[in-house]
């Protein structure tokens, strides 16, 4: 029985990508970004582990969603429960967002391990690098600070580079 630990979760958002998602908050997070909005989420140890089932029979009882968003902490910490939660979520149509400290070119070198490299092909959208409190200008939709980038993570990886979404084509 595979297990996920997270930080929460919030069954209908509209500011973690577009339209009504469900957003699961992952717990653990090497990154450490200063200002971060989320820093109770960064001990791998805090939150609460649940069984992964458990948390996707939660996501597809919820209705009048258009997505799922993990975020954190930063989820490429467990990319097995990535992996089991965004099969079934892909599964019912849902679109995927996920949110991480690692850049698209450090995940594909392997920084985040050989299993975050297989959980990106199961993704919509990869909102990527660090949390930047300097470059946080309140003009980044969807994002925290101006460095982080919206990816078509298919396109990406069939491109084999990356692939930005303009803020005004995602859905």
């Amino acid at each position: 029985m595979s297990t996920v630990r997270i930080s929460g979760s919030k069954k209908h958002s509209s500011v973690n990508g577009p339209g009504v998602r469900y957003v699961l908050f992952f717990q653990g997070c090497p990154h450490h970004c200063p200002g971060c909005q989320n820093p109770e989420t960064h001990d791998p140890a805090g939150g609460s582990e649940r069984n992964v089932a458990d948390v996707v029979r939660e996501i597809l009882q919820t209705k009048y969603l258009d997505g799922l968003t993990f975020s954190g902490g930063d989820p490429l910490l467990q990319p097995e429960a990535v992996i089991e939660i965004a099969a079934a979520a892909k599964n019912a149509g849902l679109n995927l967002w996920l949110y991480t400290g690692w850049t698209f070119e450090q995940i594909q070198n392997g920084a985040a391990g050989e299993t975050a490299k297989e959980a990106l092909k199961h993704l919509d959208v990869l909102v990527d690098g660090p949390f930047v409190e300097k470059l946080k200008t309140g003009n980044a939709i969807w994002r925290g600070s101006d460095n982080q980038r919206l990816i078509d993570v298919q396109r990406s990886l069939a491109d084999g580079n990356v692939v930005e979404l303009p803020e005004s084509k995602v859905k």
